[in-house]
Parts: structure tokens; C-alpha cells; sequence
């Protein structure tokens, strides 16, 4: 198997799975209906240095040793699963707060004070959280890396590749996501969307990571 090969195979893998409705869409696009585009493209920033790292990670051996544990496996489970209930119930808790969407006009578009009150870092570090918290992305490449190595390629440098190609298939996919509210925020800008936005996205968080937490606590943690 050629390094050109293995990209277009490895490829194959990553873009149905990048492409599936999940978390990271969900948090994007939330993010860039209430907050805009400049803050959605921080938050994909964020969650594309997320899955770099555990890329990386799964590249130099790191993640086989936290899939050979039990205990390092659920307890960073667990600590994702908590990160990830306790977004979505801010979201949800915030949502049902006096003055919370003051700042928004019930028109087409998102006000410069809404948009200057939070920083791009801080979506930044939100989607990097929720990626770095959630092992089953260093799972993911646990699980697929290693079959996409050609034997006279350095498995690290090959490995961080793999990574970097899913890390572009997944902004390009982002931002397509952020363009299209973008065009739509004509229709999604007010009050009432935003809210209902903010709800759906706290709910879908509070689900997957109660999901995620109660199967570490059962026991049911490893998925390979």
C-alpha cells in the first residue's frame, strides 16, 4: 500500500463519519446562529485542534495504553460525559434566564454588541473541550490508523497525516455548515430561534453525555 493509497482508503472511512449529524455540527451550528460566523469558525478551529491531538496521540501509542485500561479509559469517559452535561445544562439553564437573548433584535440580523460580548477563545475552547474529552474520537483512530500504515512509511509521520486529512475533511465540512447559517440567519436570527436553538443543542448535549456516562458506569465504556 502506497502513503497516496492509503489516504484515498482512509478517506473512504472518514468522510461518512464526518458527514453524519453528531455533536460537533450540533455545537457549530449553534454557535454561529447565536454567536455568528466568526464565532462558529473558532468553535470547528477548536474541535479540529481537539481531533488533531488525539490523532497524534493514537499516532505515538499513547491512546493503546488508555484503551488497555479499564479505569484510565472510564474515568476519562466520565470526565467527558460530565464536561458535556454540564454544557448542555448551561445551555438549557440559560436559556430560560431573564434578559438572556436582550441583546438580540427579533430581526434579520445578529447585533455588533451580541456578537463583541463573548470571545472567539472561548468558542475556541469549547469546541476543543468537547473534543478532547470525548475518547471515543482517540477510539476512532485507535482503531482505523493502524490499518492505513504502509510498512515503509514511519508510522508516526504517517499517522499524524492520516490525522491532519481527517482534521481538513472535517473543517470543510464545518464550514459549510457555518456558511449555510450564515445564508440562513435572515430566518434564524431572532429571539425565539435562538432560544429554541440553545434547547435543542442542551438537550443533545445532556443526552450524549448521560449516554456516554451512565455506560462508563455500567461497565459498557469500551466500544473496541
Amino acid at each position: 500500500m502506497t502513503v497516496p493509497e492509503a489516504m484515498f482508503l482512509f478517506a473512504l472511512v472518514a468522510i461518512p463519519l464526518t458527514l453524519m449529524p453528531g455533536l460537533d455540527s450540533a455545537l457549530v451550528l449553534r454557535t454561529a446562529v447565536v454567536h455568528g460566523n466568526r464565532h462558529g469558525y473558532a468553535t470547528a478551529l477548536g474541535i479540529g485542534a481537539g481531533t488533531l491531538a488525539w490523532g497524534v496521540a493514537a499516532a505515538v501509542g499513547a491512546t493503546t495504553v488508555l484503551a488497555a485500561s479499564e479505569t484510565a479509559y472510564r474515568a476519562l469517559t466520565l470526565a467527558g460525559a460530565a464536561y458535556l452535561v454540564w454544557l448542555g445544562g448551561q445551555m438549557l439553564w440559560s436559556s430560560f434566564r431573564p434578559g438572556r437573548y436582550d441583546a438580540l433584535p427579533d430581526e434579520v440580523r445578529l447585533s455588533s454588541a451580541h456578537v463583541a460580548a463573548r470571545s472567539p477563545w472561548r468558542s475556541f475552547a469549547v469546541g476543543a473541550g468537547t473534543n478532547l474529552l470525548n475518547p471515543k474520537v482517540g477510539v476512532f483512530y485507535l482503531a482505523t490508523i493502524p490499518q492505513f500504515l504502509p510498512d515503509d512509511v514511519p508510522h508516526l509521520l504517517m499517522g499524524v497525516l492520516l490525522a491532519v486529512e481527517h482534521n481538513i475533511l472535517g473543517l470543510a465540512w464545518l464550514t459549510l455548515l457555518i456558511n449555510a447559517a450564515g445564508l440562513a440567519r435572515r430566518w434564524l436570527s431572532g429571539r425565539a430561534i435562538a432560544r429554541v436553538t440553545d434547547r435543542v443543542t442542551g438537550v443533545v448535549l445532556l443526552a450524549f453525555g448521560g449516554r456516554i456516562g451512565w455506560n462508563a458506569l455500567t461497565g459498557q465504556a469500551r466500544v473496541i
